[in-house]
């Protein structure tokens, strides 16, 4: 905490390992303003870290399989780690740059929802159940919103 009773914001590490992401412009201040909206929202902890990982499918898919038995990669994984590590966020260019467009968004609005997806992943929501589902895409929404990103749930 701060002298004014405020969480600290997290520190955020940040590896490109795909040129696929060059498309996107200040990638990097791009992810870590959308982390810090997430954190401004639901972080609880007095400090943290998020490693945020930029690769391509090959590499998401790999770890898909490996940790949830999917042979085939996704758009985002998150993985949480114990204190004062917050977790990972891994994140596939190929395949976020083929929904951007199938959904008719910008690739970075659809980055900056899948970062504020994978970050409230870390920070304990789910979406298993529908209950679930429904807060945190309401929160989503909210965090978007503050980024000027329209509703993405709406765009589908």
């Amino acid at each position: 905490m701060n002298d004014a009773g405020q969480t600290d914001p997290p520190q955020i590490e940040i590896r490109i390992e795909s040129p696929s992401w060059s498309g996107i412009s200040d990638l990097e201040e791009l992810a870590r303003s959308a982390i810090h909206a997430a954190w401004r929202r639901e972080g609880s902890q007095a400090s943290g870290e998020f490693s945020i990982l930029f690769t391509d499918d090959a590499a998401v898919r790999a770890l898909n399989r490996k940790y949830r038995g999917k042979d085939s990669p996704t758009n985002v994984l998150s993985f949480p780690s114990d204190p004062p590590l917050i977790g990972d966020i891994v994140l596939a260019a190929e395949t976020v740059m083929r929904e951007s467009k199938a959904q008719s968004k910008s690739p970075a609005d659809h980055l900056r929802h899948l970062l504020v997806h994978g970050a409230l992943h870390l920070m304990g929501h789910d979406h298993q159940a529908s209950a679930e589902a429904e807060r945190m895409e309401a929160l989503e929404v909210a965090i978007l919103a503050e980024l000027g990103v329209s509703n993405p749930y709406a765009m589908q």
